[in-house]
């Protein structure tokens, strides 16, 4: 597989449609892409790039959003979490209040670089569900496309322990959710879909 440039990253936001200011924004936020996500690769041994603009083509196929800034929100979303220290580098280019919702976004022991303390599980669930409607939208399809990458896992307890946190919290977020947009309903649908899906897959 080639690796992914500039055009490859323009291309998966569809920015071509973009007016002419997005655009150059877009040009900025997937510059910052490839240099925060740059060498890292996820638990699949998969380059690290791959998965949030797999976040940004389930929006924009099956949820059907156009926004600029959600989508740049969708590329970005792991920015923080893989590379705190990339922080005044997005204040920088992205401007402060956009880094903001990318802070909102990412879980605090992630944000503190320290390892997960007995609270945080707690805490993350409480800053999710206190985000607004775009960018918990952005939070969920992140959540989807982890959960559809765990078809290829072999790790069963891993697949359980998704498995139960999407019962036990992000369908009911969804849920709860649901009448703020139609984007939202629709992937409450999604996240629903998914679930009867691996429960099915999953054996005792």
């Amino acid at each position: 597989m080639n690796p992914i440039d500039l055009d490859h990253v323009l291309t998966t936001l569809g920015a071509a449609a973009w007016s002419t200011d997005e655009q150059s924004r877009a040009r900025v936020a997937g510059a910052l892409a490839l240099t925060v996500y740059d060498s890292r690769t996820r638990d699949q041994g998969t380059p690290y790039l791959e998965h949030p603009l797999a976040v940004v083509t389930l929006l924009r196929a099956e949820i059907r959003v156009s926004h600029p800034e959600a989508l740049l929100l969708a590329l970005l979303h792991d920015a923080l979490e893989v590379a705190p220290e990339s922080e005044a580098l997005l204040v920088q280019h992205l401007g402060a209040p956009f880094t903001n919702r990318l802070r909102a976004m990412t879980a605090d022991h992630r944000l503190e670089e320290r390892p997960k303390a007995v609270g945080d599980e707690t805490g993350w669930r409480f800053k999710q569900a206190a985000l607004p409607s775009e960018d918990l939208l952005v939070r969920l399809a992140d959540r989807l496309h982890n959960l559809r990458d765990l078809s290829a896992s072999p790790n069963v307890d891993r697949r359980r322990r998704f498995l139960r946190s999407l019962k036990d919290f992000y369908l009911p977020l969804a849920e709860a959710a649901r009448g703020l947009s139609p984007q939202l309903e629709a992937m409450r649908a999604l996240l629903h879909a998914e679930y009867v899906q691996q429960q099915q897959e999953v054996r005792p």
